[in-house]
């Protein structure tokens, strides 16, 4: 309950945040950009977030399942390397390369961003297949369960909590990292704050970073109330008494 008050008392700062600095209209020579700027700003900011995201998704989960099978156990190593390049490089350089081999715009800055924020969904979801216990396979396969079967049955509904969890650090890094995006012409948020940055504008900078953050506070929550309803009920009640027990 203190959890959910503190995340609603912090979502209310930046959306007040937002409207004062909105407000403000102009400061010194320079205006703030206006509630309909702000709002397609916003909206085109969560575009490039959701079809950025998407991509990872698409690519990560089965990039995750594939490294989970014993017979590509070996090769886990070097392509977990391959995906973890993504962090390793700085956003700002990233978004650069793939704008100087794409072209600027939309479509370098959702590839980059689905490229940076592959790493967490690829760990987890090979993590989470891993660690699924040897011996509720082992049931599952005596029921007569083929191994596709029990991939779909037992692992990825065991491996979920932790697939969700990857998507959801995923999802928050893309919010953040959206806002580069803005430096290679894409839009969203980041046009606004990099606007801010080069006139040194704090009100201005601000404008564009209350909303970002506000929207990855709020993707965040909605991405926890789907993980709770895509994990077992069984699974979902052994995790509550679990946590009940640790707290």
């Amino acid at each position: 309950m203190r959890r959910h008050a503190a995340l609603l008392l912090l979502l209310a700062s930046l959306v007040a945040l937002t409207v004062w600095t909105t407000s403000l209209g102009r400061v010194g020579f320079f205006t703030m950009a206006p509630p309909t700027k702000l709002l397609a700003a916003s909206r085109q900011h969560l575009e490039i977030v959701l079809i950025a995201e998407l991509c990872a998704v698409t690519a990560g989960i089965p990039i995750g399942l594939i490294l989970s099978r014993r017979s590509f156990r070996r090769g886990a190593p070097i392509l977990s390397a391959v995906t973890s390049v993504g962090q390793t490089v700085p956003t700002l350089a990233l978004v650069g390369i793939f704008s100087i081999l794409m072209g600027l715009g939309l479509r370098s800055a959702i590839v980059a961003l689905g490229v940076y924020t592959l790493l967490p969904i690829v760990r987890n979801t090979y993590a989470g297949l891993v660690s699924a216990d040897p011996a509720v396979k082992e049931a599952a396969r005596g029921m007569g369960m083929s191994t596709q079967q029990i991939l779909w049955r037992v692992e990825m509904p065991l491996a979920m909590p932790m697939i969700m969890a990857g998507i959801r650090t995923s999802t928050v890094l893309n919010v953040g990292s959206a806002a580069v995006a803005g430096m290679i012409g894409a839009g969203g948020l980041g046009e606004i704050i990099m606007t801010g940055v080069s006139l040194r504008l704090v009100e201005m900078v601000l404008q564009g970073a209350a909303p970002t953050a506000a929207l990855a506070i709020s993707l965040d929550k909605v991405l926890e109330i789907v993980a709770s309803q895509a994990v077992p009920r069984g699974l979902r009640r052994s995790l509550r008494r679990s946590d009940a027990r640790s707290t």
